[in-house]
């Protein structure tokens, strides 16, 4: 491309640019999430319920520990992807 060539990239190409990367993000993360539901038979908040009834079990904790985080991550990506779907207005950085 010269110098002078100018590529135009619509609103619409942006925000499916964006839907996109977070889509390829929260997918591994579902899964993950998944992966302990089937592992423990269920929710992260009946899990987390069972929690103080359990003995010591650090095995159990660092799952709890990396579920948590996979949820709280999977929300804010939720957030920021229903924030692009509704967005009509972008600004390149």
């Amino acid at each position: 491309m010269s110098e002078d060539t100018c590529v135009v990239v619509s609103v619409d190409d942006v925000r499916a640019f964006e839907k996109l990367k977070l889509i390829s993000q929260i997918a591994p993360i579902k899964e993950r999430i998944r992966s302990f539901e089937r592992k423990y038979g269920c929710g992260l908040q009946a899990f987390e319920n069972k929690m103080p009834q359990q003995t010591e079990d650090f095995e159990r904790w660092d799952d709890f520990i990396e579920w948590k985080a996979y949820v709280e991550n999977l929300k804010d990506l939720m957030s920021k992807l229903d924030l692009i779907k509704d967005a009509t207005n972008f600004k390149i950085a």
